[in-house]
Parts: C-alpha cells; sequence; structure tokens
C-alpha cells in the first residue's frame, strides 16, 4: 500500500493535510524493542481522527532534528511522550533524555500559549511502576497515562486520553482498535520490508486510514 511519488512529495496538502486541531505529535522511542508499540499509538490516533506527526516525518537530513520538532509540536494541538527509555542502557549505563527533552519543549509551548485558541495539550506516559519522579521530579503533580508495555495497554491508555480531546472525529472502543491492529501491523511491515526501518511517513498514515476505513473512517 504505497503512495504515488507526487502525494508523497506533498505530504501535509490534500487529503493528508495538516489540521492543527486534530495533529497530534509521538514522541516514542523509534528502536526495535518500542517500535510495536510506537506502531500502536500511531494507528490510536488515526483510528480517532488524528494526525500523526513526527520528527520523522519529512526525511529532510539537511535541517536539523530539532527544528524539525520543534516545528511539528509547534503545528500540533497535542502531543504523545512515552518516558520508557530513561533508564540506563548498554555497557556505558547511560540513559536515553530525547524524550523528556521533547515533553520539556511540549509544557513550555503549553505554558507560553496564552490563548486558547493555540493552547498545546499534552500527555505523558509511563510503564507501570515507572519511578519516573526520581529523575524528573518536576512533572510529579501531573497525572501521566500508564501502560504494561503492551500494544493493549498502550493503546487503551492513548484512547482513554484521545476520547477526551475536544477535536476528537470519532471513537471506536479500544477492543474495535485491537482487532483490526493486527491488519496495520501487516501494513507497516510490508512497507519496512520496502522501505527499511523509516519507511515515507505518508505512507504510514495512509495505512493506518485504509485500516481505519473500517469504523466509516473518511479517509
Amino acid at each position: 500500500m504505497a503512495l504515488s511519488r507526487q502525494t508523497r512529495q506533498h505530504f501535509g496538502h490534500g487529503p493528508l493535510a495538516f489540521d492543527r486541531s486534530t495533529s497530534v505529535f509521538i514522541n516514542c522511542p523509534y528502536d526495535e524493542e518500542f517500535r510495536a508499540l510506537f506502531d500502536a499509538v500511531v494507528f490510536a490516533a488515526v483510528c480517532c481522527g488524528f494526525m500523526p506527526r513526527s520528527a520523522l516525518e519529512t526525511g529532510t537530513v539537511a535541517e536539523p532534528r530539532m527544528a524539525r520538532i520543534l516545528r511539528a509540536i509547534v503545528e500540533s494541538k497535542y502531543s504523545i511522550h512515552d518516558l520508557s527509555r530513561c533508564r540506563g542502557e548498554g555497557d556505558a549505563n547511560l540513559a536515553r533524555f530525547n524524550m523528556p527533552l521533547e515533553l520539556g519543549i511540549a509544557m513550555a509551548h503549553r505554558h507560553l500559549s496564552r490563548r486558547a485558541a493555540v493552547r498545546h495539550d499534552w500527555l505523558a506516559l509511563v510503564p507501570f511502576g515507572h519511578q519516573y519522579q526520581a529523575f524528573i521530579s518536576d512533572i510529579s503533580g501531573f497525572d501521566p497515562g500508564t501502560h504494561d508495555g503492551t500494544a493493549p495497554g498502550i493503546v487503551t491508555t492513548v484512547m482513554a486520553w484521545l476520547a477526551t480531546r475536544p477535536d476528537t472525529v470519532r471513537t471506536p472502543n479500544p477492543r474495535q482498535v485491537l482487532s483490526v491492529l493486527p491488519e496495520f501491523d501487516a501494513a507497516i511491515r510490508a512497507l519496512r520490508d520496502t522501505w527499511g526501518p523509516f519507511p515515507p511517513w505518508a505512507d504510514i498514515v495512509l495505512a493506518g486510514r485504509q485500516v481505519a476505513k473500517q469504523f466509516g473512517a473518511d479517509a
């Protein structure tokens, strides 16, 4: 399921146009271990009528990654930030702090956006039992969503939040979404077989929309 070259080059226009009110920036690990959960979050967003955004969407390597992230966050009314990868890893026991950094950008954007029309709304995700207060205590006053590290767990938590946003287009229940998630997974595997680990973002969104048609989506 691939987009035409013309459609891919014009991602962000026409049927895949960005509307800030329904754009959600997804800040999750891209590694192979987390990939199934990342795909599940993307699909849950599509099923609720949102346009998932990512630093991966432009494929522009001539522009700093942070510039791409900043633009995508500012152009999105919502963002989802998973903090699963903040423990030490590897021989050097180094943690990854890209996700907390991008959450901080989203929090600052919300704070600085005085007008309700441009206010940013965000969701932080943590695994059950994750001691995020130990390394990012400033968000201890908030209530991050929790999940059990499985696709059903993260889809349920993400959809519970998206369904309460004022711009939600449709609200299928998690069971419906999970019942067809294997179809989306198969489509993404086919894309990765063709393109490698990071297919064109427009192709990923289109694959999600095609599967989401089962919920009456106008894809």
